[in-house]
Order: structure tokens, then sequence, then C-alpha cells
């Protein structure tokens, strides 16, 4: 029943038909187990579109930040992140078991639940002329993300014990992102894109595994 309850929840945005819809569907999938096709296929949706939010609110910062700003933001290898050792190309990546993909992808998710925490916080007074659509993107962000951690826990108990493997990640900033407003924007800047950047990993490590689901040919992933 959890993963029916997983694979028809949809994010607060949705309006009230595509609610009406979940229920129906939480009805006919609910009395039976859920295929992992099924909820690989969801969780490849999720994926995709956080990935587009991230991209957009990564674009959205850059676009209001000075040129000093983008010449001083600190090197994708500064990330705290940049310690999982994750595949490079696409061939590593083909290369890897279903279970260790997974476990990348909820590794990564999982190292930024508390990042997302202080970025929110940040945008909700962050110095910038969009700051209300910045703020709600955020939150939505926020909320793919935890919806997405929630089916990929469903997934990993499906996937045995190397799936369910996580590896600890520490973030140290906590919320002390700057005061001026050139400061805020570079460092508001720099989390979105190395969030950007792990969610273009985890997108990819997630449609790896829907395509070896749906049993394709390896160069059709």
């Amino acid at each position: 029943a959890a993963e029916a309850r997983w694979l028809t929840k949809e994010p607060l945005e949705v309006n009230y038909l595509l609610q009406v819809r979940s229920v129906l569907l939480y009805m006919v999938v609910s009395s039976s187990a859920v295929p992992v096709t099924d909820l690989l296929d969801r969780a490849s949706q999720r994926s995709d579109k956080l990935h587009a939010l991230s991209t957009s609110l990564s674009q959205e910062l850059n676009s209001h930040l000075p040129l000093i700003g983008r010449v001083i933001t600190p090197r994708p290898s500064m990330c705290h992140t940049a310690a999982l050792q994750t595949p490079t190309d696409k061939t590593q990546t083909l290369q890897l078991s279903e279970a260790n993909l997974l476990s990348l992808a909820r590794s990564l998710l999982q190292a930024w639940m508390d990042p997302l925490v202080d970025i929110s916080t940040s945008a909700n007074s962050l110095p910038h002329p969009a700051r209300n659509i910045i703020s709600n993107q955020v939150q939505e962000l926020q909320e793919h993300s935890k919806s997405l951690e929630d089916g990929l826990d469903i997934l990993s108990r499906k996937m045995g014990p190397v799936a369910q493997t996580i590896s600890f990640l520490p973030y140290l900033r906590g919320n002390d992102i700057s005061q001026d407003r050139i400061s805020s924007l570079i460092n508001l800047q720099f989390l979105m894109s190395c969030f950007r950047r792990d969610s273009h990993k985890i997108d990819s490590f997630l449609k790896v595994l829907r395509c070896r689901a749906a049993k394709l040919q390896p160069q059709m992933c």
C-alpha cells in the first residue's frame, strides 16, 4: 500500500481534477503490489521535474548575478557532494548495477535535504527582484525532493541491501548564507548550481534504471 500511495501522490500545485484522478488510480492499484517498472516510471518523472526546476532557478539567479559574481563563484569541485564517487559519463553509468545506481541516487538526494532548508531560508530574504517567484520555486523543489526520496526508499526495499546503502555526505555551511546582496546571490547561486548538477545525475541514474526495467537494449538507455 505504501507504494500505491506514493505512486498516486501529487505535489501541492496539482489541480483538483488531477487529485481526483489520483484518488481513483489509488483505488485501482492499492489492492495489489505496484510493479517496479511503474515505480521507476514515476520516480523518473519526478526526477526530471526536479532537474528542470533546479535549472530554471539557477538560470534565474544567474541572470541577476553581476560579472564579478560569476568570476568568483566557487568551482563545482567545492560542492559538498563532490566527495561521492559517481560515474563521469554514460559508459561508466551503464557499467554499474541497478542497486549501486539507486544507492548513488539516494545518497545524492539525501545529501541535499538540509541544504535545501538553508536555500529556502535564504531565498525568503533574498535581495532579488524575483524573490517571491524564487521562494515559491524553492518550496516546490523541496516538495519534489521529499516526494522522490519517499519513492526511492520504497524502491530500495524492493532491490536489496546494496540499494538501501546511503553514503553520508556532510554539509558544513549551515545557514550562514551571507549578509550583503552580492554575497547572497553568489552563495545561493553556487548551491543551486551544485544541486542542478546533482539532480542531473539523479535523473540520469533513474532513467537507466527505468530503461533496464523495461528490458531495453543498453544503447537505448
